[in-house]
């Protein structure tokens, strides 16, 4: 909400949602806001939110009764790549919807807590003041802010952004992992999973820890309920250590560790790279315990292959040393780590996705100036399409976007 300007009534709107959201349930929002945005002359206010994968739009719970007969507002889901809601998400700006003569203004703007795109809200007008918009930014966010805090303890946010039942697994690794988007003024993390129902063995962490990133990617043999709980138990073991202030070679030595106390030794396994952004800086250290190495985009051209001598993954007690290796970021650096299942990823005739057709994507999409989430999500939807819709395998994308000091636009 950054520059952004209220008026009175627009104040009292957001003062009287928030007030009322203390003790309300996730479920409530809708009605909760549809009050009180009627006292900033808002109306048929409706909430959209994302599924999983990033496909449609979908409403949250009955709200087309509220909307006085407007037919454009009376649809449940709203497909992104074909809507003009689905516009207004992809490209994280407010859009109107065309109108003629004394029709009233109608708005989609995008829903986001951050950087994470949770979805967009239908907002209807009367208002021809220049400032409206600020007006619609100020409760998108507010709204944004409650969806995010109250979704947690919520089944009803999970049964509405799944289009079909998930693997027991998938639910472990969902559960266990960061959302999807976030950026300080420094930098900007991405990241997508597919199969999102039937993930098993893939999983990516993050976290913020002052001017340091923690940045983890995780590959656990198989493809079951078995390597959910590998890829769980390293993730955690990764975390345990870290906050314990353990450097990167000794928290892969004692997620390996965990991993062999637990299953035995050579028994589960899994692949892995843990990196420290310092943010300050730019630079980037590194471990590889067996796994494919990260890629730089540099200059929305130039790529770079981070080699450093890659351990034996965590898990084989193979006894190959751990290195640590360092790279110096230029502002505007992305690095990109990945899993297999991207780049082995096979179309109808047999032949791979591969790593020069993945990074090349990120490039194209990088020259259309498009928020780092969008490209991801069009990139896991283009391996999708590759391979028919079907993958054989966990396919993880963990992209990091370094800004130096210039953090220049993060958000609309």
């Amino acid at each position: 909400m950054a520059g952004t300007v209220v008026d009175a009534a627009t104040a009292r709107m957001l003062t009287g949602l928030l007030e009322a959201s203390h003790l309300a349930a996730l479920e409530q929002l809708p009605a909760l806001t549809k009050e009180h945005a009627a006292q900033a002359g808002l109306h048929g206010v409706l909430i959209y939110l994302v599924d999983l994968q990033q496909d449609v739009l979908r409403l949250m719970a009955d709200q087309t009764k509220e909307t006085g007969g407007d037919e454009d507002a009376q649809t449940a889901e709203l497909r992104i790549d074909a809507t003009l809601a689905g516009r207004a998400f992809q490209e994280t700006r407010i859009l109107e919807r065309p109108r003629t003569g004394d029709e009233p203004r109608c708005w989609w703007v995008p829903l986001l807590d951050g950087t994470e795109r949770l979805g967009v809200l239908r907002v209807g007008s009367s208002d021809a003041r220049p400032e409206a918009e600020d007006d619609l930014r100020a409760l998108a966010s507010v709204i944004a802010l409650l969806v995010a805090s109250k979704r947690s303890l919520s089944d009803s946010y999970p049964r509405l952004v799944r289009t079909r039942p998930m693997h027991v697994a998938a639910e472990m690794q969902w559960k266990l992992m960061p959302p999807l988007a976030f950026a300080c003024e420094q930098v900007v993390i991405s990241a997508a999973l597919e199969p999102a129902y039937e993930v098993g063995g893939d999983a990516f962490d993050y976290a913020i820890d002052d001017d340091t990133v923690h940045l983890g990617i995780f590959d656990a043999m198989g493809h079951d309920v078995s390597a959910g709980l590998t890829a769980s138990l390293a993730v955690a073991a990764c975390r345990n250590n870290r906050r314990r202030g353990a450097g990167l070679v000794e928290t892969s030595e004692a997620v390996e560790r965990t991993l062999i106390g637990e299953f035995g030794r050579a028994t589960r396994f899994v692949t892995a790279i843990l990196a420290d952004l310092d943010i300050s800086t730019g630079v980037l250290s590194w471990v590889n315990r067996g796994h494919h190495p990260p890629v730089v985009i540099r200059d929305g051209r130039r790529i770079t292959t981070l080699r450093c001598p890659p351990a034996h993954p965590m898990g084989l007690d193979l006894g190959l040393p751990v290195t640590l290796c360092h790279e110096q970021l230029q502002p505007g650096d992305r690095v990109v780590f990945y899993t297999d299942g991207i780049t082995e990823a096979r179309g109808s005739q047999g032949r791979e996705f591969g790593l020069t057709r993945f990074v090349d994507f990120i490039i194209r999409h990088n020259a259309d100036a498009l928020p780092v989430p969008e490209t991801l999500r069009r990139l896991i939807h283009s391996v999708l399409d590759y391979h028919g819709g079907h993958l054989q395998d966990d396919a993880t994308v963990l992209l990091v976007e370094w800004h130096g000091t210039d953090a220049g636009e993060l958000t609309p």
